[in-house]
């Protein structure tokens, strides 16, 4: 008879992200993660895989939480301007604030591992793609509602964005000054129009 698991799978993946959003992979050791999961050893190899398994399942947890948001908000109908110019407004002030030093995990991922691991670099680049191909339909129905400068190419612009979003999030895991973000968000929206 197979015993039953003494604790939450879920719950368990959750922490499992913190953990390495947190610290990344290479700092994470698997007795962090037994500590923090408060599972043992045999149970997080039996459950998730090994360390490297339990990272991806984590990764794959933040973007299934994190992508659709964003989806969502440059999907509604009516304006889109606005929508996209809240999002480089969001990206600008979270990746200024000290208590968000943690960055985004997917360019975290990309930075520590993406050149070296190509499960990672799939993931990372799936990630990209999903905001990429978000924020150019958002700016295709900006330019035909009239809201974005005929002269305009949205799949340009989103992939600017894109690039803009992610060097955003790295500025922001280092003390840096707010105003090189401010700036920036500032010239992007200038672009916008």
């Amino acid at each position: 008879m197979a015993r039953t698991k003494e604790f939450d799978p879920d719950a368990a993946l959750q922490r499992a992200l913190e953990l390495f959003w947190a610290r990344g992979y290479a700092a994470t050791s698997m007795a962090d993660l037994v500590a923090h999961l408060g599972i043992a050893r045999a149970s997080i190899y039996a459950t998730f895989g090994g360390k490297h398994d339990l990272y991806l399942k984590a990764l794959d947890r933040y973007t299934q939480l994190t992508d659709p948001a964003i989806m969502e908000a440059l999907s509604r109908p009516g304006p889109v301007l606005p929508a996209v110019r809240a999002l480089v407004e969001r990206y600008a002030a979270e990746s200024a604030d000290d208590e968000r030093r943690r960055g985004c995990m997917v360019v975290n991922s990309a930075v520590e591992l993406a050149a070296a691991d190509g499960a990672a670099a799939r993931r990372v680049e799936a990630s990209w793609t999903v905001l990429e191909t978000a924020l150019a339909s958002a700016l295709t129905r900006a330019k035909a509602q009239g809201e974005l400068a005929a002269d305009k190419d949205p799949r340009a612009l989103a992939r600017f964005l894109l690039v803009l979003f992610q060097g955003m999030r790295v500025l922001g895991r280092a003390p840096a000054d707010p105003g090189r973000l401010r700036d920036a968000a500032a010239q992007a929206l200038a672009l916008l129009g």
